[in-house]
């Protein structure tokens, strides 16, 4: 699209008209008002959030991965819900991943330009050797950032399957993208700045598509993350308290069983709910394909 102007994330908002002659309370009150518009508009792509979710599952269930790919802001969400993976499911870093224009610098220091360049993107999706059993998310708020198409276009010439999160219905049509995301979260409240609206409904597709994958892949259980990473003392609470809920046990023996399997929540909530040591655990687990419910029911 070459007018961006009709684009919904370039448009005004007629309802922050005046914003600057607010106080911070009025400043703060209308920018709520504009957020809490998110949610619901991130409602009506649940289905299509859905069909993304099953392209990923299965994907990801034959060896494949999930990678994002973004430029300013949507890049740093897609890095940031990649990176908390490990901890949160138990996953190796390179299943879910995140590429941003203008490489690592760009976390923590803007580089707009490196946006610009489609050539860029599709680069960054072969240095990754993508294939068939991939998924490739782009995140592009206005929807036509050039490297995000770019590495689109790359990915499906190699054979992944493409998602895109846009906020623009207008590039809906246009997306080389198998599924294409599209919350409308309307103008923003400070015109174009999709740090915002735009920013936080993104966050949420992104969150709900690896939550909904990682459950589907047998990561949860109940509502209990039975694979987290026990990194720190906060999550050695967590595990602990994750093997009480689901065997019964007393904290001390959440420890010990934690202990002896190696800090696996899952290894350590068999061995007590099934009389097995870690080892017979853990292969009671492989044979279940890693879920819990299967081999306690």
């Amino acid at each position: 699209m070459n007018d961006r102007s009709k684009l919904t994330t370039e448009k005004r908002n007629a309802r922050t008209r005046g914003i600057d002659r607010l106080d911070a309370l009025g400043i703060v009150d209308a920018i709520n008002g504009e957020d809490a518009r998110v949610a619901a508009a991130v409602g009506k792509e649940r289905q299509r959030i859905a069909a993304a979710v099953e392209i990923i599952a299965e994907r990801l269930g034959r060896g494949g991965r999930l990678i994002y790919v973004g430029a300013g802001t949507s890049g740093r969400l897609g890095v940031l819900d990649a990176s908390e993976c490990p901890p949160t499911f138990g996953v190796k870093p390179t299943l879910v991943q995140g590429i941003i224009a203008g490489g690592r610098r760009a976390l923590v220091r803007s580089a707009e330009g490196k946006e610009d360049i489609a050539a860029d993107g599709g680069a960054a999706i072969a240095r990754k050797r993508v294939g068939e059993r991939d998924v490739v998310c782009g995140i592009a708020a206005c929807g036509v950032t050039p490297f995000v198409h770019g590495a689109l276009e790359r990915a499906r010439a190699l054979g992944a399957a493409t998602l895109l999160v846009t906020c623009s219905p207008q590039v809906r049509s246009e997306a080389a993208a198998d599924v294409v995301i599209c919350p409308v979260v309307g103008p923003e409240a400070v015109t174009g700045s999709t740090r915002m609206k735009a920013g936080t409904a993104t966050k949420l597709v992104l969150n709900t598509l690896t939550t909904a994958t990682m459950i589907r892949l047998g990561k949860v259980y109940d509502n209990l993350m039975v694979d987290l990473r026990a990194t720190n003392a906060k999550l050695r609470d967590r595990a602990e308290r994750i093997v009480t809920a689901v065997t019964g046990v007393g904290c001390e023996r959440a420890a010990e069983l934690l202990s002896a399997a190696g800090g696996e929540v899952k290894t350590a909530i068999v061995m007590q709910r099934c009389g097995s040591d870690a080892g017979e655990a853990r292969r009671m687990l492989r044979a279940a394909g890693g879920r819990l419910r299967e081999v306690i029911a």
